[in-house]
């Protein structure tokens, strides 16, 4: 797949996956902020239409047909169709959805709803600097389609809201929840009678015990560093807290120097240096290189969790795959989790009919459609409870039981959605310090060089937190 949106993209896009380029550099609006032009159809407002829909609107819908498919959005536009149902509805599955989109945007003539998610997708920070999205406020108020008494805001797990915030206006509303964490199989670890690390002290013991074995204690998605970013930002995060990661985001002198980030860099370098990833592993892909995860030549594997659904078609039988968190505590309890939303689906500001849009989502982002699409993905999507009452996977159950153990403490860098040269700078360097070709100070200059040249560039703009 395709890392989201921050991967999700390129870590969903099963088949297509590559990591995600954000498409657009700033040629997304001709001229001017764009808008429906007040000509927007419109429906009276009422309890049962509380976005004041009208009723034969048509309603274009483009979604990112990767990893996930497109059979939840369709359901979500039967749904919609029943409620109204003298509106035309033109429904459109995508691989690329940039490439298809940017020229719609230029025109002014983009659909009412896009799923911007997968390898080339638009740039939402250029978007946003463009104001080609719509706020999605009132539909956040709009009362919960099936969760009486409850708004849609409401209904959405922690942090949800903020990751589609940009100065203050929620833009996107991201449909899926990623956690990342460790992958390895219940039932490998269970025949070797390892246990599975509570410390990196634990991990580094563990990982001696492993490599006795004849198996490679780590591999990961070479091609894509990105994954392996993830284990040592949380890493940092869990020792430095949430103050760690502000200055991350927010450009801030030397953060890239803090004892948590050089520390995490340390222990990184610790595993490269002692022999503990799989060699040959800087050349695989991700798919590569969770095909030799799942074929037991390695023990662990870093990935969000949407891993058990890519992998669904090669896993064999009884892998029992779950996902562990990263063994590292500090300011931040051991059972915190880096987590967020992600499958980004966004109004343009020109849609033709944005009432239907946000009726749309309001819809989407329901419970049953949301438990729907669990079932079918093994994927935890960004409405809370959905998952409750269903039989769920061993993958699926544990990176439930994950988010459940964190509790409040589920944090996100959001550098990487704000500042697409800033996270290449990172994958990178971390690319380089896994694979022994720089020391951890090297690392931390780099990439606060790159921090520091995004602080200074006015061309830019800065989001803070």
């Amino acid at each position: 797949m395709n890392p989201s949106i921050r991967r999700r993209s390129i870590l969903t896009t099963a088949g297509t996956a590559a990591l995600t380029i954000p498409l657009l550099g700033g040629c997304v609006t001709s001229s001017g902020p764009p808008s429906s032009g007040g000509d927007a159809p419109s429906g009276a407002k009422s309890a049962d239409n509380p976005l004041g829909v009208k009723a034969d609107a048509p309603l274009e819908v483009v979604v990112f047909k990767g990893g996930y498919g497109d059979e939840y959005a369709i359901a979500a536009e039967s749904t919609y169709q029943q409620r109204y149902p003298a509106a035309e509805i033109d429904h459109k599955g995508l691989q690329k959805v940039g490439e298809a989109m940017q020229p719609r945007f230029v025109a002014g003539d983009p659909p009412d709803v896009v799923d911007n998610t997968g390898a080339g997708r638009l740039d939402i920070a250029t978007l946003v600097a463009a104001k080609q999205l719509t706020d999605l406020s009132e539909l956040l108020d709009a009362p919960a389609f099936d969760q009486s008494g409850k708004s849609v805001r409401d209904t959405l797990l922690p942090g949800v809201v903020a990751d589609g915030t940009f100065g203050g206006s929620t833009v996107a509303l991201n449909f899926t929840y990623t956690v990342w964490g460790l992958w390895y199989s219940k039932a490998l670890f269970a025949e070797r009678g390892w246990t599975y690390p509570s410390s990196w002290a634990e991990m580094i013991t563990l990982c001696a015990e492993i490599r006795k074995s004849g198996v490679a204690p780590w591999t990961y998605q070479g091609k894509y560093p990105e994954y392996i970013n993830d284990p040592l930002l949380t890493m940092a995060a869990k020792i430095g807290g949430l103050d760690l990661v502000k200055a991350v985001d927010n450009l801030a002198p030397d953060a890239w120097k803090q004892p948590g980030l050089t520390e995490a860099a340390t222990a990184f370098a610790e595993l490269a240096g002692k022999g503990y990833v799989m060699s040959g592993s800087e050349a695989l892909s991700h798919t590569e290189a969770q095909a030799a995860w799942c074929q037991r030549k390695a023990a662990f594997i870093p990935c969000g969790s949407w891993l058990e659904a890519e992998q669904k078609s090669v896993t064999p039988a009884g892998f029992d795959m779950v996902m562990g968190v990263v063994p590292a505590s500090g300011a931040l309890p051991a059972t915190a989790v880096q987590a967020a939303s992600s499958e980004s689906f966004l109004v343009p500001s020109a849609a033709q009919n944005p009432a239907g849009g946000m009726e749309y989502l309001r819809i989407l982002f329901s419970r049953g459609s949301a438990a729907s699409f669990a079932a079918a993905n093994s994927t935890l999507p960004a409405v809370a409870g959905a998952t409750d009452g269903l039989t769920l996977s061993s993958g699926l159950g544990s990176v439930r039981d994950a988010v459940q153990a964190a509790g409040g403490d589920a944090f996100n860098y959001r550098f990487r959605t704000w500042y697409a040269p800033l996270a290449k700078a990172v994958d990178d360097a971390t690319g380089e310090l896994v694979n022994r070709r720089i020391s951890v100070a090297d690392w931390s200059t780099r990439i606060q060089k790159a921090s520091d040249s995004l602080a200074k560039d006015s061309t830019v703009v800065k989001y803070t937190r």
